[in-house]
């Protein structure tokens, strides 16, 4: 039976037979016992499906990645430790010492770091395009060594837009697939799969989660991103493995499940950034109620920014739902049921004002986290981005007037009045 979007997020990824948990298992086991060592080869030898080790994988959270995959659309999943762990794998499993990699330049800030600090160590080139540029710029930033296009739906904490379509077009004429960043729309607000995306990616931790409970981290695959037409350039898929017994990914497992299969038997393998059994329980109750939710957060955030709008004492409100908004027209392309929680705005009065504005306040709460079930508001030009001067801060397009604010679940008229109340004392 093909199952409908909001009945997916309650049911899907787990179907108990006769007799067995309603809810998904906590399987809490590191190793799993079998009866002869030719069993145990065999899933070594990756002939047979089952579970050994659970750096590895484990049923539990096996039983939630499948879950996001169904809500995205793809062929296969896994769970990470982080959301950085998801992204990290995601470039890495395909990218390696001397290549290169197309990144939109707006994305998170931890994003960035990883890839043009740490990820550059490790022999990896990033280039960092305007999100807005032209076609023509985007397609010269590729180069013969190029693995990978990079973006986030909604970025964080700029909010902008990534024009999908544009950026996979390019992607797929340079023969490279696209990974975008799905946390801060998920797949509730927009699957892009669906405009031509072909491995998406989610912090966990935030609206997927939904209550700050738990770190975590998802990559998904589309299934549609067709390794076997670029064996030389993607060779780590289209050749047999040497550290796994030989199996060449793609043979073995198909344009379905290559990718996945790769990033779980040798990433997880060697580096571990595993989700704990615990964790991905906890994710799958912020799912059951993820279609619910994301309603609400972007009731409650178009209300906040039409508020916002209108105040004397606001100089410039950012999202991307708002009318008028540079992003607006590539929202209602994109995500025309609502884009996201997460609403920025300057104060009139710079640094000063806005501290003074975050010291009022008494329902939102200051916080570095984002999407969240709870209201949660950060100044980072004194928290985050403390170490910058404004002239700094400029130059990184976070302004020292800049307000984030990511709308939980509460009534807008609370939100509303806590904002009113809170700029009365600046």
């Amino acid at each position: 039976m093909d199952l409908r979007f909001n009945t997916k997020c309650v049911q899907g990824g787990y179907t108990p037979g006769n007799g067995e948990p309603r809810q998904i298992p906590i399987i809490q086991s590191t190793t799993f016992k079998y009866d002869t060592s030719e069993d145990m080869g065999k899933l070594f030898d990756l002939e047979a499906s089952g579970y050994f080790y659970s750096r590895l994988q484990n049923p539990t959270c096996d039983h939630v990645a499948a879950k996001i995959c169904e809500l995205e659309g793809g062929t296969a999943a896994m769970l990470t430790g982080s959301g950085q762990a998801a992204n990290f794998y995601a470039v890495f499993n395909i990218a390696g010492c001397g290549d290169h990699v197309v990144s939109s330049a707006s994305i998170y800030g931890g994003s960035y770091n990883l890839f043009a600090v740490t990820m550059k160590r490790m022999g990896v080139e990033f280039t960092f395009v305007d999100p807005d540029c032209t076609e023509e710029e985007l397609n010269a930033a590729f180069r013969p060594n190029t693995k990978a296009v990079f973006g986030e739906t909604i970025a964080n904490p700029a909010l902008t837009v990534l024009d999908i379509e544009k950026f996979a077009k390019a992607a797929h004429a340079h023969g490279v697939p696209l990974i975008v960043d799905n946390t801060f729309a998920t797949p509730v607000n927009c699957r892009p799969f669906e405009w031509g995306a072909d491995i998406v990616t989610h912090s966990t931790t935030k609206y997927m989660d939904g209550h700050g409970a738990a770190v975590g981290g998802c990559i998904v695959d589309s299934g549609k991103f067709d390794w076997t037409a670029y064996p030389e350039k993607f060779a780590c898929l289209c050749t047999p493995d040497e550290s796994y017994h030989g199996v060449t990914y793609t043979e073995r497992f198909g344009l379905a499940g290559a990718y996945i299969t790769k990033a779980t038997a040798q990433l997880m393998r060697d580096l571990g950034s595993v989700q704990s059994p615990q964790s991905a329980f906890i994710l799958n109750l912020g799912l059951e109620s993820l279609h619910v939710r994301m309603k609400r957060h972007c009731e409650n955030a178009l209300a906040v920014a039409s508020y916002l709008e209108k105040h004397p004492k606001i100089s410039w409100v950012n999202y991307c739902s708002l009318p008028g908004n540079k992003y607006y027209d590539l929202a209602q392309k994109y995500l025309p049921n609502g884009s996201c929680g997460v609403v920025s705005f300057g104060i009139k009065g710079g640094r000063a004002a806005a501290e003074v504005f975050m010291k009022h306040l008494k329902v939102g709460a200051i916080e570095t986290h984002v999407a969240d079930a709870r209201t949660c508001i950060l100044h980072p030009a004194s928290s985050t981005h403390r170490q910058m001067n404004d002239a700094e801060l400029a130059a990184a397009g976070v302004g020292a007037d800049l307000v984030r604010m990511s709308c939980g679940l509460e009534d807008a008229q609370d939100l509303i009045d806590d904002i009113a109340q809170a700029l009365e004392q600046v």
